[in-house]
């Protein structure tokens, strides 16, 4: 991409010039991107400002956007990105936080709201950022959120939102291989289990956008199937919970029968599924069996 010439022009041409070069490198979105940017570059709302861009604006913008037109992630030059209603350190080496996962929270935070238990033990395997552990902690002010994480570049954004995304708010990090940890937990001692695993099958993963080939594999890759961590938290993972608890997992768009599959192979009840806000299946939601069921 030739390198733009942005010094003086008003936000509003400048604003077009970024969208542009963003819809020459098929940037999805780019409008909405090159908002961003400007933002980013001038700390400003380019629909708000008037003032000329000064010659180190134009080149921060500049900058900003080449990166972006080289399909950098978004989030990635931001350095943070919003969950819900708090801000998330994010970059590379953890995978980005998405409104996708949003409902799976939101499903998680009304099943322990309707339990009536104030103070629920609940885990976030594969965390990553830690969105869904913050933000059940954040609406569930009592839940007791353990973040569970393998990836040593995703733990250090995992540590620095456990300490600053909700100022006050104790959320414990945990370093560990979700696929093997089951072994150092007693029986019965979780209230509920989320996750957003990896579940990217082989195909997928040999077909990703260049945003997400920049994210880290470990949290895409869900096996050739796509279905390894799905094996693993229906399977071993179910005698962590304690009788009634449950487990909310985000699918990808085309898993719902095959997760919902292992849920009924391995003795869960009521399982069900949530739609994301575009219309596609993206939470599965599975019950231990009381004592008496």
């Amino acid at each position: 991409m030739a390198e733009l010439q942005l010094t003086g022009l008003a936000p509003r041409a400048a604003l077009r010039a970024v969208r542009q070069a963003l819809e020459q490198a098929d940037v999805p979105d780019a409008a909405f991107d090159a908002r961003e940017l400007y933002r980013l570059a001038v700390g400003k709302d380019p629909r708000l400002d008037i003032s000329p861009l000064t010659a180190e604006e134009a080149a921060s913008l500049a900058a900003l956007t080449a990166r972006r037109a080289g399909r950098e992630p978004l989030q990635y030059i931001a350095g943070q990105w919003d969950f819900l209603d708090f801000t998330l350190a994010v970059g590379p080496g953890v995978l980005c936080p998405r409104a996708d996962t949003e409902v799976v929270c939101e499903a998680a935070v009304k099943l322990l709201q309707a339990s009536g238990n104030p103070t629920p033990t609940v885990l976030d395997l594969c965390a990553g950022t830690g969105c869904l552990g913050l933000g059940i902690k954040r609406f569930v002010p009592g839940a007791r959120v353990t973040c569970w994480e393998k990836s040593p570049e995703a733990l250090a954004y995992l540590r620095r939102n456990a300490r600053q995304a909700l100022p006050g708010a104790e959320v414990a990090v945990r370093e560990g291989d979700v696929l093997t940890d089951w072994q150092t937990l007693p029986p019965e001692s979780a209230d509920l289990i989320v996750s957003n695993p990896p579940y990217l099958t082989g195909a997928e993963m040999q077909a990703l956008m260049p945003e997400t080939a920049r994210e880290p594999a470990m949290a895409l890759d869900g096996g050739a199937d796509g279905l390894v961590f799905y094996r693993c938290l229906t399977g071993p993972w179910k005698q962590i919970l304690r009788p009634g608890g449950w487990l909310v997992l985000e699918i990808g768009y085309e898993q719902r029968e095959a997760v919902l599959a292992l849920g009924a192979e391995n003795g869960w009840v009521n399982g069900s599924c949530r739609q994301d806000y575009g219309g596609n299946d993206r939470a599965v939601l599975l019950q231990k069996p009381r004592n008496r069921e």
